[in-house]
């Protein structure tokens, strides 16, 4: 059982990690280079942040849910390691970035219609490149910190085996 839930737990956090690589290293880029419009192409990008967040929340979940049920199945002081307050920080940034960033992003979207003909001065377009931006540093974020984290599972495991 333990095997099992150290398994799920390297898998949700691998399959957060490499949708936030695949989405910004090939979706994204390959939406804006192929597809005929920025407007298409942002439709597209938009719906896949979309899931690659609830990707990540559903992931990020079964990740504690792991960790607690083993810490009690191996007899843990505590049902947290602190390694997993890595894994809070990555939720919580991704539930800003879905609820409040990118609803905010395509409201305006929404109101300014074809985004390529909105001036640049236009307040509302402004206001869409600003949270573009921190959409992107926060996505970077929840990605180097999957990283460390992923890296602490793994030192956790092998430590795990040393004492066998």
């Amino acid at each position: 059982m333990t095997t099992f839930l150290r398994y799920l737990k390297l898998l949700s956090l691998a399959l957060w990690i490499g949708s936030i690589f695949f989405f910004a290293a090939v979706v994204a880029p390959t939406a804006f280079s192929v597809l005929p419009t920025r407007t298409l192409a942002g439709m597209v990008v938009s719906r896949s942040l979309f899931t690659m967040h609830w990707i990540g929340i559903v992931c990020g979940l079964i990740f504690l849910l792991c960790s607690v049920l083993l810490a009690f199945i191996l007899g843990g002081r505590t049902p947290f390691h602190a390694s997993d307050l890595l894994m809070i920080v990555m939720l919580a940034i991704t539930l800003f970035a879905h609820f409040g960033i990118e609803r905010r992003m395509n409201a305006l979207r929404t109101e300014m219609g074809i985004i390529d003909v909105v001036p640049h001065e236009d307040a509302r377009r402004a206001e869409f490149n600003r949270l573009h931006v921190w959409s992107t540093r926060l996505e970077g974020s929840v990605f180097l910190c999957g990283l460390v984290l992923f890296y602490f599972v793994v030192r956790e495991q092998s430590s795990q085996e040393r004492r066998y």
